[in-house]
């Protein structure tokens, strides 16, 4: 069974584009939102992510909307803690397809961690 976790140096998930997650307020509260919108730089990435070692600034400090958790994904999405999991790896795979490519060293290397 494929067990979900960050891949170290990958930052897909950084990418806060909003016109790239259309949805945001679906699943984000007002609050989230706008605190989510104010840590958008004019690339789109995150401005605690750090290109040069691909890494965040604020990891011990980020935003709950930026932690996989089962509570942070339970409020945002709905999911349940067993459905977490599964859930996780297809946000990632989707996010790192879309950023780096399906068939990426970023991809290859969160597939060879998951299992």
């Amino acid at each position: 069974m494929a067990t979900w976790q960050c891949v170290k140096s990958c930052g897909a998930c950084c990418f806060l584009a909003p016109d790239e997650r259309p949805d945001l307020d679906e699943y984000l509260t007002p609050e989230q939102l706008s605190l989510y919108l104010s840590l958008v730089g004019e690339d789109g990435w995150c401005i605690h992510y750090s290109a040069s070692d691909r890494t965040c600034t604020i990891y011990d400090h980020r935003p709950d909307f930026c932690r996989v958790t089962p509570t942070t994904f339970a409020a945002m999405f709905g999911i349940a803690p067993e459905d977490l999991n599964d859930f996780a790896i297809d946000c990632c795979q989707q996010h790192i397809g879309d950023l780096y490519g399906e068939e990426s060293v970023e991809m290859q290397r969160f597939e060879q961690a998951v299992g």
